[in-house]
C-alpha cells in the first residue's frame, strides 16, 4: 500500500473517531448557585474560563479580594510572635484612607482595642502600594518588666524580660498575616523603637503579593507524550488532564525528586505520600521512590517539621508506608519491598512506645495534614495537648500503615510480625468506630481532646472521613452514610465543618483539591454519584479559572487569594486531578498482584473516553471506556470477554474495552452553607463559681464535669461544689444546635489531692540563668545530661492518678522545627507512658507550661518514678532533645 493511501486512511479513521467523540455532548455538566461547569468551560459570576482546545485554556478570573481592596484594616499586636495581646476575636480596626499614598494609625495602647469610627466614603478602596505606618504604645509592658522582671499577658502568661524578643503585628491585608507563630520569620512585620520611648512602629506597603496573581492563558508547552494520553468528549476534562500532566513535569526536581509546589521546594513527607497514592506511584515510580527515601533518617520515616517540634506532637508520617506500598503494588519490585520493610517496622515500633493509647487502641497526635494548630484546634491547646489528641485522619493512616506492614511481613515470611500488626490494625479500627463515630450525625467526629478526661469534637474532618471509607475502616452499611451525611458546601468539601470563628482561611474555612479527590474516591466506592460529580466540579472549577492546580481556596467564595498561604503547581492537587481520570473514570486499582477496574462515570459525563499508553509493570494498555454508571456490562481484553482484572504477569501491548451498564445511581448529599461554630467560652473560677462572658448568637451553655455533661444553662455562670478533684469545661451552643469547642479544662482540686515534687531534689540543679521556676531552680535534660532521673514519691491512698511535669523548651517556635523533647516514664521499671516536652518559643526558656499527663493506678506507699531517655525517644532532630524541668505534679483523680 502506498504511503499516501496509509496517511489518508489514518486521517479518515482519526476524523471518524473525532466525529463520534463529538456526538451527544451534554452542555451542562454541573451547576449550583455559585458556578457552572460545561464541556468547554467554567462560569462563576462575571468570570469565565474557556477551553479553546485540549492544549489551551483562557481565563479572565481576577481575585475579588485583590480587585477591590478593603480599606478597613484588621490587625493585632504580638509579643514574641504569639497571640497574646487580647482575647480571640478582639482585634484593632483602622480605616486606611490614604493621602498621597500614605496613612498612619494613631498610637494604639497595647492590649486596648482600637476601633476606627471614621466613615469610609462610598466607592473608596485601598490602593495597592499604600504605605501604612502602625504605632503601638508598649510603655506599660516595659515598665512592668523593669519593676517585676516579667510582663503578664491578658491570659496570665508571664513573659520574662530576658525572653522579650520584640513586638510584631499580625493581620489580614497583605503583607500582614494572621499566622502568629510564623511572625518571627517575617522581619518586615516586626515593629521597632528607634528612640527608646516605648512607642513601637512599622511602615508597611499594603496590597497584593505576586503570588496572588495568575496568568490569563495556559498553553501546553512540554512534551507529555511518554505518559498516558487521555481523550474524551469533554474538552474541559482533556485540557485539565494535560495541564496536570505538564505541571507534574514541572514538579520534578533536578535530583529526580518531587517538588511540593511552585512556592514550596523540596520533599515533604505527607505531601509527597498523599500524591504518590493518588497518581505519582504509577506515573513516576522511580521519582516517587527517590522522594520517599529522601524522607528517611536512621532507618525511620521523618516527620516533617511542625507543631511543637514535630514528632510526636505530629505523627502522620506513617502515610509514607501507604505510599511505599502503593509503589510496590505498581512495580512488584521485591528489592523495594525489602528496602522499605525495616523502615516501616522501625517507625511503627517507636510509635508503639510513644503514641499508642492502651485504653482506646488509638494513636495520638495532630490531625493528618491539618498541621497548623489554631486552624483546627481550640486556642487553649498547646502542642502537649495536641500530642494527647486522638484524631480521625491520623488514626486512619496508622490503621493502614499496620495493614501494609502485615502484608509485607506475610510476603517476606515473618508470620509473627504479620499477626502482631494485623491485631494492632484491628484495635485501631475498633477504636475509631467506638470512640469517634457520631451515631446521630452518621459520620465521624474529628478528634478526642482534653486532658485527664477526653471528649469528642463533633466537627467533620473531610480527609479522615474519606480515608475511613477507602481503607475499609467504615463498615459497608455505614460507608454510604458517611458520604451522604458529611456536610459539603458550594465550592467543595471543607477540611473541617463547621468552621472556627475568628480564624482566617487556610485549613479553616477552606477547600483543598487533593482532599476533594480523596473524597471523590470514597464517594465512588460508596456508589454516590451526586457526590462524585460535585467533587469533580469542585476540582475542575479552580483549575480552569486559575489555570493551575492551586493548593487551596476559601470555602466561602472559592477564591485562591484569601487563604493564608497558597501555591500554584501544587503536587498533591495536580496528582488528584490526574487521579480523577485514572482512578475514578477508569476505576484503576492496583491490587497486590493484579490490576483491577472499577469505573465510575456520572451520567452527566457519559460518553466514550480513551486512555492510551498506560503502563502496568511489563504491559502497555490502551483502554476504551463507554457509557456511564459504576457497573461493568462487558469487559474485553484484546476483544475477548474476561473479568475486569489484569494479572501482573501480562506483558506487551493490549487493548481493553469496557462497556458500562448505564445504571442509575440514586444518591444524596448533605449540602450546607459555610457555617461557623460559636466562639469558645473563656472560663474562670470565682468563689466556687464558673464564670464566662456572654457570647453573641448562643442560646445555651453545657457544663461538663470530667468530660460528661453535668448541666445546661442559659446563664453565664454556674456554681460548683469543689468537694473532690474534677475538671470543668463549658460549651456554647447556638440556635442551630452547633456547638463551640469546649473551654480549657479547669482543674478544681483540694490541696490534699495534689503533690508537687521539685526535680532539683532528685537531680543536679542547672546553672543556667532562666527564670520562672517555682522551686529552688530547675533540672536540665538532654541526650548527655540527666538521661535518667529517679523520683521517690509517697502515695497516701490507693487510686487513679495523673502525672505531668512543668517544663520549658526554648529550642524553637511553637509551630515548626523538630526539637520536641521526649522521655519514657516508668514506675518500678514498668513503662507507663511517654512524657513529651514540645517547643514553647524560640529562645524563650522562661515560657513555662505543663507536659502531657499520664494516668496510672498507684497503690498506697512509696514508689520510684523514672524519667529516662530510650532509643524510641529520639526526635526528628537527632542531636537536640532537651528541655528544663521544674517539678513533677501528681493529682489523685479518684
Amino acid at each position: 500500500m502506498k504511503k499516501s493511501t496509509k496517511v489518508f486512511i489514518l486521517l479518515l479513521a482519526t476524523t471518524t473517531i473525532q466525529n463520534v467523540m463529538a456526538q451527544k455532548i451534554p452542555k451542562a455538566i454541573y451547576q449550583n448557585k455559585s458556578y457552572s461547569i460545561t464541556a468547554d468551560g467554567v462560569r462563576q459570576g462575571k468570570f469565565s474560563g474557556k477551553i479553546l482546545s485540549a492544549s489551551q485554556i483562557t481565563s479572565d478570573y481576577k481575585s475579588p479580594a485583590q480587585e477591590y481592596l478593603n480599606p478597613s484594616i484588621t490587625f493585632k499586636f504580638s509579643i514574641n510572635g504569639k497571640d497574646n495581646e487580647m482575647i480571640a476575636g478582639q482585634d484593632h480596626h483602622f480605616n486606611c484612607i490614604a493621602k498621597d499614598g500614605k496613612a498612619s494609625t494613631p498610637i494604639i495602647t497595647f492590649g486596648k482595642q482600637y476601633v476606627d469610627n471614621t466613615k469610609v466614603p462610598e466607592g473608596v478602596f485601598l490602593k495597592e502600594g499604600t504605605l501604612l505606618t502602625i504605632k503601638v504604645d508598649c510603655r506599660a509592658i516595659i515598665a512592668e518588666m523593669n519593676s517585676k522582671g516579667f510582663y503578664t499577658t491578658f491570659n496570665g502568661d508571664k513573659i520574662f524580660k530576658d525572653d522579650f524578643h520584640g513586638i510584631y503585628v499580625a493581620g489580614g491585608t497583605s503583607p500582614l498575616i494572621w499566622d502568629f507563630n510564623s511572625l518571627h520569620g517575617h522581619d518586615e512585620l516586626k515593629l521597632s523603637d528607634s528612640d527608646n520611648d516605648g512607642i513601637y512602629e512599622v511602615t508597611l506597603r499594603l496590597g497584593a503579593s505576586e503570588q496572588s496573581k495568575i496568568a490569563s492563558e495556559w498553553k501546553l508547552s512540554k512534551d507529555i507524550s511518554s505518559f498516558p494520553q487521555y481523550q474524551s468528549q469533554y474538552p474541559i476534562s482533556d485540557a485539565l488532564y494535560k495541564l496536570a500532566t505538564e505541571e507534574m513535569l514541572n514538579a520534578i526536581e533536578k535530583d529526580s525528586t518531587l517538588r511540593t509546589g511552585k512556592e514550596w521546594a523540596g520533599v515533604w513527607t505527607r505531601d509527597v505520600s498523599y500524591s504518590i497514592i493518588l497518581s505519582m506511584a504509577h506515573l513516576q515510580p522511580q521519582v516517587a521512590m527517590n522522594s520517599l527515601l529522601r524522607k528517611v533518617k536512621n532507618e525511620r520515616i521523618i516527620q516533617d517539621t511542625g507543631t511543637g517540634g514535630a514528632y510526636p506532637a505530629s505523627t502522620d508520617r506513617m502515610i509514607w508506608a501507604v505510599a511505599a506500598w502503593e509503589i510496590y503494588k505498581v512495580t512488584g519490585d521485591k528489592n523495594w519491598l525489602n528496602r522499605i520493610y525495616a523502615i516501616i517496622k522501625n517507625s511503627i515500633e517507636d510509635d508503639l512506645k510513644n503514641i499508642y493509647d492502651a485504653e482506646t487502641g488509638l494513636a495520638k497526635g495532630e490531625s493528618s495534614f491539618l498541621d497548623w494548630r489554631e486552624q483546627t484546634y481550640p486556642l487553649w491547646m498547646q502542642p502537649a495537648d495536641i500530642y494527647e489528641s486522638e484524631c480521625l485522619g491520623t488514626n486512619a493512616v496508622h490503621y493502614q500503615a499496620n495493614i501494609v506492614l502485615a502484608k509485607m511481613a506475610t510476603i517476606i515470611g515473618d508470620k509473627s510480625i504479620a499477626e502482631k500488626h494485623q491485631q494492632i490494625a484491628s484495635k485501631i479500627k475498633n477504636g475509631i468506630n467506638k470512640y469517634l463515630w457520631l451515631t446521630d450525625k452518621g459520620y465521624y467526629g474529628q478528634f478526642l481532646y482534653g486532658r485527664n478526661h477526653k471528649i469528642l469534637s463533633p466537627k467533620a474532618e473531610a480527609l479522615g472521613e474519606a480515608l475511613c471509607v477507602l481503607f475499609g475502616i467504615t463498615e459497608t452499611p455505614n460507608q454510604a452514610k458517611v458520604i451522604a451525611n458529611t456536610p459539603v458546601t458550594d465550592f467543595g468539601i471543607n477540611c473541617i465543618f463547621p468552621q472556627i470563628p475568628g480564624i482566617p482561611p487556610y485549613h479553616n474555612n477552606a477547600v483543598w483539591p487533593f482532599v476533594e479527590t480523596y473524597w471523590a474516591l470514597a464517594a465512588a466506592k460508596a456508589g454516590n454519584e451526586a457526590s462524585v460529580l460535585k467533587s469533580i466540579a469542585a476540582i475542575y472549577r479552580p483549575a480552569t479559572l486559575f489555570l493551575t492546580n492551586k493548593e487551596n481556596f476559601v470555602a466561602e467564595n472559592g477564591d485562591y487569594a484569601g487563604t493564608q498561604i497558597n501555591s500554584s503547581n501544587m503536587l498533591w492537587s495536580l496528582s488528584g486531578n490526574l487521579a480523577l481520570v485514572h482512578k475514578i473514570f477508569f476505576g484503576i486499582e492496583f491490587k497486590d498482584e493484579a490490576l483491577a477496574f472499577h469505573p465510575f462515570v456520572p451520567k452527566a459525563l457519559t460518553g466514550i473516553r480513551h486512555l492510551t499508553n498506560f503502563r502496568y509493570r511489563n504491559a502497555i494498555l490502551n483502554i476504551e471506556l463507554q457509557g456511564h454508571g459504576n457497573r461493568i456490562r462487558k469487559f474485553l481484553l484484546d476483544g475477548k470477554p474476561t473479568e475486569a482484572l489484569i494479572p501482573s504477569s501480562l506483558e506487551g501491548n493490549h487493548k481493553i474495552t469496557i462497556f458500562l451498564e448505564n445504571n442509575v445511581l440514586p444518591s444524596t448529599i448533605n449540602h450546607q452553607k459555610v457555617l461557623f461554630a460559636p466562639v469558645m467560652p473563656l472560663v474562670s473560677l470565682e468563689q466556687n463559681k464558673l464564670v464566662w462572658q456572654k457570647i453573641a448568637g448562643v442560646s445555651s451553655y453545657q457544663i461538663l464535669k470530667n468530660g460528661v455533661v453535668l448541666a445546661k444553662t442559659t446563664q453565664t455562670s454556674f456554681t460548683i461544689v469543689p468537694e473532690q478533684v474534677a475538671e470543668y469545661q463549658v460549651i456554647a451552643i447556638d440556635k442551630q444546635g452547633i456547638s463551640s469547642f469546649a473551654s480549657e479544662p479547669l482543674l478544681v482540686a483540694p490541696t490534699t489531692s495534689i503533690q508537687n515534687y521539685p526535680l532539683v531534689n532528685f537531680a543536679p540543679k542547672s546553672s543556667k540563668n532562666y527564670q520562672g521556676a517555682t522551686s529552688n531552680g530547675f533540672v536540665e535534660i538532654s541526650k548527655q545530661t540527666n538521661t535518667q532521673i529517679a523520683i521517690s514519691i509517697n502515695i497516701p491512698t490507693d487510686g487513679w492518678y495523673s502525672l505531668d511535669i512543668r517544663y520549658a523548651n526554648g529550642n524553637g517556635p511553637v509551630n515548626t522545627e523538630n526539637k520536641c523533647a521526649i522521655r519514657t516514664c516508668s514506675i518500678e521499671e514498668k513503662q507507663i507512658g511517654t512524657f513529651v516536652f514540645p517547643q514553647r518559643g524560640k529562645n524563650e526558656w522562661s515560657a513555662w507550661g505543663m507536659s502531657n499527663a499520664i494516668q496510672t493506678k498507684l497503690t498506697k506507699g512509696k514508689h520510684i518514678i523514672k524519667i529516662h531517655f530510650e532509643t524510641a525517644n529520639e526526635n526528628m532532630n537527632g542531636d537536640i532533645n532537651e528541655a528544663i524541668l521544674d517539678y513533677l505534679r501528681i493529682v489523685k483523680l479518684k
